[in-house]
């Protein structure tokens, strides 16, 4: 099991999802989170409001997978969030330790979907 993280520009999450649900990736967390990386000073266009590069406004998805899934997830997060721009974003995968669905009690695997 892994744990993916990917921070996206916010324009670019419904593409992402379309991309996610086509590799058959239904099961997804999204939060606003403000953030920058190297393109500290660079101003970027939001809803037709220009950002400075201070702390933009970014997209983060936790994406939690069973490991037959992590390379379509991360393909599908790569076609759907690049625009070749800076400030595309980033993604982490990280080992995941455990899953437990609350309903059920399952655990491992089973209990992400």
């Amino acid at each position: 099991m892994k744990l993916i993280i990917a921070i996206i520009k916010p324009d670019r999450l419904e593409a992402v999802k379309q991309e996610l649900y086509k590799a058959e990736v239904n099961l997804i967390t999204v939060s606003e989170v403000l953030g920058h990386g190297r393109q500290m000073g660079i101003t970027e266009v939001y809803r037709g409001v220009k950002e400075m590069g201070n702390l933009l406004r970014k997209v983060q998805l936790l994406i939690a997978v069973n490991d037959d899934y992590v390379e379509a997830t991360t393909n599908a997060i790569l076609k759907g969030g690049r625009t070749g721009d800076i400030g595309d974003g980033k993604i982490f995968v990280l080992p995941l330790e455990e899953c437990v669905r609350i309903r059920t009690g399952e655990r491992g695997g089973p209990a992400i979907g």
